[in-house]
């Protein structure tokens, strides 16, 4: 079974562009046999106000135990019910936590592949 990897990071507008153009014409002449996802923000005070670290809690707990609600989520973690749901609403919002068919939380990705470029 393949892993489910997502790539973070720091990416300009245009290099992202860029990287997407390369990638759709290696698509068009067959060269791609697994596709990437990458979740790119603009800066590094960005990245790091989404994925703090009670965040990243929340994605190691949810990926280790079955808790289906925001509530089962905040009892576990022993946090308060209003801080985890604005810390699951923030992970939805940028696509790292998704909810079921059934509204059950549930974290897509296996491996999360954060790299920060020290000097630009």
């Amino acid at each position: 079974m393949n892993k489910q990897h997502i790539h973070v990071g720091i990416e300009d507008t245009d290099r992202g562009f860029g990287r997407f153009v390369e990638t759709w014409k290696r698509a068009e002449q067959g060269h791609i046999n697994e596709t990437e996802v990458h979740l790119n923000f603009e800066d590094l005070s960005m990245l790091l106000s989404i994925l703090t670290p009670r965040r990243l809690e929340v994605l190691k707990t949810l990926r280790q135990q079955s808790l289906s609600s925001v509530r089962a989520l905040s009892k576990n973690l022993g946090r308060d019910y209003k801080n985890v749901h604005t810390d699951v609403q923030a992970l939805e919002n940028v696509g790292l936590l998704e909810r079921t068919g059934k509204g059950s939380l549930r974290v897509p990705w296996d491996i999360i592949d954060a790299h920060l470029k020290l000097v630009a």
